[in-house]
């Protein structure tokens, strides 16, 4: 099986009532670079939810009787769709009534036309998740650059917060005669804590500094800091 770019195949649903439609379309597909997985229905066995997991559904030589059912789910899949029309339809009618499908007029290279228009719809696809894929990033990078922020300018205040809780702490362990077992197991447990936050706290701050620089230094410095971060995990 051949793949497309990033190695996941595409998948096309093709929809027909005589084997050969299907099997000439695979056949001449076989003869681009990239080919996509098929998987083959006929009409009878079409149902609402059948075009889902597709990248893209194609239709051809259908019994006349089941021509306006087909038309019909094609035109509410949320996959491209592309309809081969039979002798006897018009095109230019399709067109008109089923605007969101693409009619291909049945002619001597339809073979031909219907596996380069798909291949063109395949590569919109592909660029469509790409562009969504970029958009998904940048919205979670805004989402981690105010988590940042927030973070940054909520430092002080909580360095404040927790020297006082630190500091209650230690005073409250220099009152060793005071304590009972269990409280003085508390309160070392408290001072404990505080002291990783602080660390935590300190981690932050170089981290914060180092940044800083990176972005005053060159691009191969900035790629040699990318790459210590990285190690740090």
């Amino acid at each position: 099986m051949k793949q497309n770019g990033n190695g996941i195949p595409k998948k096309l649903l093709v929809i027909s009532d005589q084997n050969g439609f299907s099997r000439d379309l695979v056949a001449r597909w076989q003869m681009q670079p990239q080919v996509p997985e098929f998987t083959a229905l006929s009409s009878d066995l079409l149902r609402a939810e059948a075009s889902a997991p597709f990248d893209i559904v194609l239709a051809g030589d259908v019994r006349p009787e089941r021509g306006p059912e087909v038309l019909t789910h094609l035109s509410r899949s949320h996959a491209p769709a592309i309809y081969l029309a039979a002798p006897g339809e018009s095109p230019h009618s399709l067109r008109r009534e089923r605007p969101r499908i693409t009619i291909v007029p049945r002619h001597d290279a339809w073979l031909d036309t219907l596996v380069l228009l798909a291949e063109e719809m395949l590569r919109r696809v592909e660029i469509s998740g790409h562009i969504e894929r970029l958009q998904q990033n940048a919205r979670l990078d805004h989402k981690h650059a105010a988590l940042g922020k927030y973070m940054v300018e909520s430092r002080h205040a909580f360095n404040n917060a927790l020297t006082s809780v630190l500091g209650n702490a230690e005073l409250l362990m220099l009152e060793s005669s005071a304590l009972s077992a269990g409280m003085r197991e508390q309160v070392e447990t408290l001072h404990s804590m505080s002291l990783r936050l602080h660390e935590m706290m300190q981690r932050f701050t170089s981290i914060e500094m180092e940044m800083q620089c990176a972005e005053r230094s060159s691009p191969a410095e900035n790629e040699k800091t990318a790459v210590a971060y990285a190690a740090r995990g």
